[in-house]
């Protein structure tokens, strides 16, 4: 099985692939990123659907490399016959979802072998195949895909294999189509056509990209991932493109990701919005607003592409797991979670969107107040804070902060932007949060704040407290908490997100370093000062990523390996906004970071 970090992506703004190295597309849901994989090699074996192109003799590419600032693929292997090159990419969708893979003759004469394994199902499903006017048909209940192809090729075990040559200067299409079952069969892209305006729309879509700072390369390349987890009939995000990749080797940490996560909100849109991208952040504020209307209590921590509140989990018992890594789960129970700190995660994004010229509306400030009447009420509850965590409720320092800022936003609305509403009380609201988490969820004795409330452990979100303007960087207690967390969390300079040790989170097992954590360490060190030691740790977090710019959820620093789902939108952001912020590059969203903007 490839390592978590061989993998690169595909996408269509629909659903994504991953292409392993030695050029089998491990991972694949069709038609969007949370539906049933077809390919599910990545969580079960070859038997669980792949869809391998390459060398006849197997093994990685020599070389790889995506064409420019776009998703089209190149890989490349030396053989003793011969260079091959593949092309693969997923065109922008029209009517139906395509996967175009060209293979091309670079020299000499190299055996070739196609091995097509349809799972639907997430591996469970062997789907009828059969051929249909010169075109194979797989059909399964609602699914149905077609491959189109010059290429000569045979059912063996289940599985359709092509055995070829390429000679240098020759070009070979296959098209894989995708559509629901009971729908005509759909005509397929032009491949050549394909490739040529897949590049050209990435490349359209980047030149867009307002960042010229120092790692414009880097931050170019994560734009353009983070761009690839986008839905795009709805607006929303994906955390990830994947299920179930663990936290820990062989544990039980396995998570499904490819939903849209509110806490994801404000870091997301200042990445956007930064780097020039407006129409995407607008696109995603506008998600936002729809998830999120309706009455306040039901406010939920993670909904679906389309805005879906109901994410119910289950186990896929078939499945192994990534290197043995059971359950397999799909859904996620955590959707139903009490997390204060998505009340402030949405009013500060609300906000950050007005600030940065957002057009205005009656339903964003209609909603923001309703959540504020709901803040009012309950932020001094217990709650199972961002990491989710499954043991008990607790008054988590972090969510009690976000529920301050929540409310501070609200005050400067009305102070700045001649807003309407009850300024005085939430004035009021806003000191009383603020002095309950001083007295509350600070040790004076270590000159730290803690992960909760009569805590002594540490939580890497701690080191938001002067980014959201809860106190400024030049704060004592600031600078001990980044130290205590820097000191306490760090595994070989890079963090954990909270000592699992203490058995908070109610789960058996460790994980990994968490990147995000990583980047806000990045930002803490600048912050306070450190600007030396931030930019150090940057270029550390730089050298993570893989040979195509993919970055994961967490990493083995011991085993020097990537872990939990990828790509990660967490991470990619984490990426953009502390290069903007190490590179000096201001804009107007960035007043929210600064406490004299804010009072």
């Amino acid at each position: 099985m490839a390592l978590i970090e061989d993998y690169a992506l595909l996408g269509d703004l629909q659903t994504a692939a991953l292409v392993g190295r030695d050029g089998a597309i491990d991972w694949l849901c069709l038609p969007r990123f949370d539906s049933p994989a077809c390919f599910a090699a990545l969580l079960g074996g070859e038997e669980a659907g792949l869809w391998r192109l390459g060398p006849a003799a197997g093994g990685p590419a020599t070389r790889r490399r995506y064409r420019g600032d776009s998703l089209v693929l190149e890989s490349e292997w030396d053989t003793p016959d011969g260079t091959v090159r593949v092309l693969d990419c997923m065109p922008p969708r029209g009517g139906a979802a395509d996967v175009v893979r060209v293979v091309e003759g670079v020299s000499g004469r190299v055996p070739m072998r196609m091995t097509l394994r349809l799972r639907f199902d997430y591996g469970h499903i062997v789907p009828w195949v059969r051929r249909e006017d010169g075109v194979l048909a797989a059909v399964a209940g609602p699914d149905a895909v077609w491959l189109h192809t010059p290429v000569a090729y045979r059912g063996e075990d289940l599985t359709t294999v092509a055995e070829f040559e390429v000679a240098a200067g020759q070009r070979l299409p296959f098209v894989l189509v995708y559509t629901e079952s009971h729908l005509p069969r759909p005509e397929p892209v032009d491949p050549e056509r394909a490739l040529v305006d897949t590049e050209r729309f990435w490349s359209d879509w980047i030149s867009r990209c307002r960042y010229r700072g120092r790692w414009e390369e880097e931050v170019r390349r994560s734009l353009v991932l983070l761009k690839a987890l986008t839905y795009a009939p709805t607006g929303g995000i994906a955390a990830a493109a994947t299920t179930s990749l663990p936290e820990q080797l062989g544990g039980e940490r396995n998570w499904d990701y490819r939903y849209c996560w509110l806490r994801d909100a404000t870091f997301t849109l200042q990445a956007l919005l930064g780097t020039g991208f407006v129409a995407e952040a607008r696109a995603w504020r506008e998600w936002l607003i729809r998830a999120v209307a309706g009455d306040p209590a039901e406010l939920r921590i993670m909904y679906g592409l389309d805005g879906s509140r109901r994410l119910p989990e289950y186990e896929l018992p078939w499945l192994p797991g990534y290197e043995g890594s059971a359950p397999v789960r799909i859904g996620n129970d955590a959707a139903g979670q009490f997390q204060l700190d998505v009340w402030g995660e949405v009013l500060d994004s609300m906000h950050l969107a007005r600030v940065a010229g957002l057009e205005r509306t009656d339903t964003t400030w209609g909603v923001q107040r309703a959540l504020l009447d709901y803040l009012e009420g309950n932020w001094d509850e217990p709650d199972n804070s961002l990491w989710e965590m499954r043991g008990p409720r607790r008054h988590f320092v972090h969510s009690k902060v976000m529920a301050w800022a929540g409310v501070d936003r609200a005050v400067h609305s009305i102070e700045k932007q001649n807003l309407e509403g009850p300024v005085d009380k939430w004035r009021e609201l806003r000191e009383r949060i603020h002095s309950d988490v001083c007295t509350n969820g600070y040790d004076a004795q270590r000159n730290t704040f803690t992960q909760y409330y009569g805590s002594k452990g540490l939580d890497a979100a701690l080191l938001l407290i002067p980014r959201v303007g809860f106190l400024p960087w030049s704060d004592p207690r600031v600078r001990g908490t980044v130290d205590a967390v820097r000191e306490e969390l760090s595994v070989d300079g890079f963090l954990l997100r909270y000592n699992t040790e203490m058995g908070v989170d109610g789960l058996p097992g460790e994980e990994g370093a968490f990147l995000m954590c990583s980047f806000w360490l990045v930002d803490a060190l600048h912050g306070t000062g450190r600007s030396e030691e931030a930019t150090s740790l940057f270029t550390r977090l730089l050298g993570l990523r893989n040979d195509v710019g993919m970055l994961s959820e967490e990493y083995d620093p011991y085993a020097g390996r990537h872990l939990g789902n990828t790509p990660q939108a967490f991470s990619l952001v984490g990426l953009i906004n502390s290069a903007r912020d190490l590179s000096g590059i201001r804009t107007e969203t960035d007043a929210l970071r600064s406490e004299q903007d804010l009072r």
